[in-house]
């Protein structure tokens, strides 16, 4: 299994998230925003980064930006359910131009989650 970071603002979604993944049998570590985000991994190193788009201190959009080009073989979902579902389509495609590989619209179901963690972690590095 592998070492995932979930980086969210919030306290329920990140757990929520945590636990999925933890239940599949991933190590996880979390961090409420991109600015947290990024220290963990310069600290720890982790397969896979789930982020939401929008965070307060450093969003998501940027903290995508700055993963890609510090770790790029890094793989990274990038989640948003803000606003109208067109406002969250153009957000998450937008990350997809960042550098995030796979996008998930919240609310998910786990086994959405867990299918993409599975996809990206088999797949090999662009």
């Amino acid at each position: 299994m592998a070492r995932i970071l979930v980086i969210d603002d919030n306290e329920d979604v990140r757990a929520i998230v945590c636990a999925v993944l933890e239940s599949a049998g991933h190590e996880v570590t979390h961090a409420a925003d991109g600015a947290w985000g990024l220290r963990a991994q310069r600290e720890s190193p982790v397969a896979l980064v789930v982020t939401d788009i929008f965070m307060p201190e450093k969003e998501g959009l940027e903290t995508i930006r700055d993963l890609r080009r510090e770790y790029p073989d890094l793989k990274i979902i990038a989640m948003s359910g803000a606003g109208a579902r067109l406002q969250a389509d153009y957000h998450l495609l937008t990350a997809r131009e960042f550098g995030a590989h796979s996008i998930l619209h919240k609310p998910f179901e786990p086994s959405a989650l867990l299918e993409l963690v599975r996809e990206l972690l088999k797949a090999p590095t662009d």
